[in-house]
């Protein structure tokens, strides 16, 4: 697999597609930022990591509907960096996504955060993706 980032969003994507309550995937460090960002922001309802399946470990998602007719949390997820091409983004020109309704996951020097933490720390970083 040549980027792990796009499977795990891809991943994501299917599940909430396919309507499924739980979607299980495989862990690293990035994805587990990721996914805690995803719980702090309310697009997720619940995660949990699971050490003990294989070497490398899983997570498991509990995805968030509406309750009355059933519309994902998740709108949109879109890759921006890729491997193939890397996008960076500067101080200045951290993104904002949907005029402010979304939000943009950047990889910095701080860790993985979004657009708002990073213009408040005053960093730029990796633009790895957006959610709405």
């Amino acid at each position: 697999m040549t980027d792990p980032i796009a499977d795990y969003l891809t991943r994501l994507r299917n599940a909430i597609k396919a309507k499924h309550k739980v979607v299980e995937i495989p862990a690293s460090n990035i994805k587990k930022e990721i996914t805690r960002i995803l719980k702090e922001k309310g697009y997720i309802l619940n995660y949990k990591f699971d050490e003990e399946v294989n070497y490398q470990g899983s997570i498991k998602i509990a995805l968030k509907y509406h309750p009355a007719d059933g519309t994902p949390a998740i709108k949109n997820l879109k890759r921006i960096s890729k491997p193939g091409l890397r996008r960076y983004c500067g101080i200045e020109d951290v993104p904002r996504v949907l005029n402010g309704l979304g939000i943009a996951i950047i990889s910095t020097s701080k860790g993985v955060i979004t657009d708002k933490e990073a213009k408040d720390l005053n960093v730029g970083g990796e633009i790895l993706c957006y959610v709405y």
